[in-house]
């Protein structure tokens, strides 16, 4: 009975063992990495893209015809937002294409099975569409800076004038001008916000909100970045390690013929030699 049981306990771990060796770590901590990305993106983006909306409503265009522009451009983004959030869908595919070569490799290189030439296909399809994605995302990276170095000026700028050391005699001179980076027209008004309203918008809900979730968008966007080059790198280890397995493969099957050929050719000859012998 407890031969019984520890035999059986012995089939259990071996089978957890063969389990396990057969999940793609790789794909899986890439998968891990890209949700993450994915959900602070969208998700920081979303909210602050209206608090930036408030802010810019409350303090630097009043008049809602000014920005008209901007707040579709805004409304655009946040539904850009609600497309990349279908991402996720991608990155399970990218996981299951992992499950589907790992097991794939360890068969071929373990007993006859081989790979189908659609397989390689579908890993060279999802190599290049990852490629083109990185590429996207790479400009969303780049992209969410935009916002980040805007309230950072405020930010610093508002430090400044509440520094005990600093010696500002006019802080009504001292003025962030939303006008110049191109965000609302020079003909919006107020357009830019001096001295105290500027330290009185910095103190705002809106922009410490606004300010923190751009700078976790903008990390967001960078893990997913890092995710895609992590699957390129997958995608083109499983598509190599395909390609291999199917030339060592037929390799094996060549030289096993060859091996047949000549051994049927030494057994006609032994057939020959004992018949002339005879």
């Amino acid at each position: 009975m407890f031969l019984h049981m520890q035999k059986k306990r012995c089939r259990c771990f071996e089978c957890c063992i063969k389990c396990l060796g057969g999940v793609p770590y790789a794909s899986l901590v890439a998968t891990i990495l890209c949700f993450i990305g994915v959900a602070l993106f969208c998700g920081c983006g979303h909210v602050a893209l209206s608090g930036t909306l408030t802010m810019l409503d409350n303090h630097f265009s009043t008049v809602t015809t000014d920005h008209a522009t901007l707040t579709m451009v805004i409304q655009i983004f946040q539904y850009i937002i609600y497309g990349i959030a279908s991402f996720f869908v991608y990155a399970i595919l990218l996981l299951a294409e992992g499950f589907y070569t790992t097991s794939a490799i360890k068969k071929e290189l373990q007993s006859d099975f081989k790979t189908t030439a659609c397989g390689r296909c579908i890993t060279a399809f999802f190599m290049f569409l990852t490629y083109i994605l990185f590429l996207a995302f790479l400009a969303i990276f780049g992209f969410t800076a935009i916002p980040v170095f805007l309230f950072f000026n405020m930010w610093t700028t508002c430090s400044a004038m509440r520094s005990p050391g600093a010696n500002i005699t006019s802080p009504e001179s001292i003025c962030v001008d939303v006008r110049q980076y191109g965000i609302i027209p020079w003909n919006a008004t107020p357009g830019k916000a001096c001295g105290a309203t500027l330290g009185d918008i910095c103190n705002t809900s809106e922009f410490y909100l606004s300010y923190h979730l751009y700078i976790v968008a903008f990390a967001g966007a960078g893990a997913t970045v890092i995710a895609l080059i992590h699957y390129l790198m997958i995608l083109g280890a499983n598509w190599a390690y395909l390609k291999s397995a199917v030339s060592t493969h037929d390799y094996q099957d060549i030289k096993t013929k060859d091996d047949q050929d000549l051994e049927a050719e030494a057994r006609s000859k032994e057939g020959q030699n004992s018949s002339s012998y005879s």
